[in-house]
This record gives C-alpha cells, sequence and structure tokens, in this order.
C-alpha cells in the first residue's frame, strides 16, 4: 500500500505563487510515473502535470503551460508543483496521483483559492 500526502496549498492573491508537494511512502514500491490533478466546484477532475520517474519531458494541461512547473526528488519520492502567475480560475482542490509496481494511488487533496 501507498500513501500520498499532499501539502502547500492556500488562499493567494491573483498573480500570486504557491508551490505543493506530495510525498509518497509505504513498503516496497516502485514509481512509473506522478503527476498532479484538479477538481473545481461543479467541476470533473482534470489532469494538470505529470512526470515520469525514469526520465522524459513532463506534460502539462494547455491551461497552465508557462505558469506552473512540475518536479520531483527521486530520493525523496516526492513531486512539487511550482505554480506561478495564479488565477482565480485555478481555484480547486489539487490532487497527486501515482502510478506505480503495486497499483495506483490517489492522495487526499489540498485547496487552492485564488482571490483577492
Amino acid at each position: 500500500q501507498v500513501q500520498l500526502v499532499e501539502s502547500g496549498g492556500g488562499l493567494v492573491q491573483p498573480e500570486g505563487s504557491l508551490r505543493l508537494a506530495c510525498d509518497a511512502s509505504g513498503r516496497a514500491f516502485g514509481i512509473y510515473a506522478m503527476s498532479w490533478h484538479r477538481q473545481a466546484p461543479g467541476r470533473e477532475r482534470e489532469f494538470v502535470a505529470s512526470i515520469r520517474w525514469a526520465g522524459g519531458g513532463p506534460l502539462y494541461t494547455d491551461a497552465v503551460k508557462g505558469r506552473f512547473n512540475i518536479s520531483r526528488h527521486r530520493v525523496k519520492n516526492t513531486i512539487y508543483l511550482q505554480m506561478n502567475s495564479l488565477k482565480p480560475e485555478d481555484t480547486a482542490v489539487y490532487y497527486c496521483r501515482l502510478e506505480g509496481t503495486t497499483g495506483n494511488y490517489w492522495g487526499q487533496g489540498t485547496q487552492v483559492t485564488v482571490s483577492s
């Protein structure tokens, strides 16, 4: 079993920045890829960004290209999402997802609110 814990959410003004983190822990698991997703009130959960553990370029949804950056720390089994130039439409619960050798897992989510 793998546990994912997100952190770093909060309230920020438009054009501000936040950095989310997702820590993966558990016994004897390998990681293929990790990703960020978000769900705004009344909307379906949507993909934001992903990164492969073995390397290769990250992927982003068009809405966040040029503003968000996903990165990983292989030793810590942690991913980050640096979010810059935040907009009110970025307001959502942000979830971390892990695709691994023992299955796929979701975190509990962290709230990001962009408002003046």
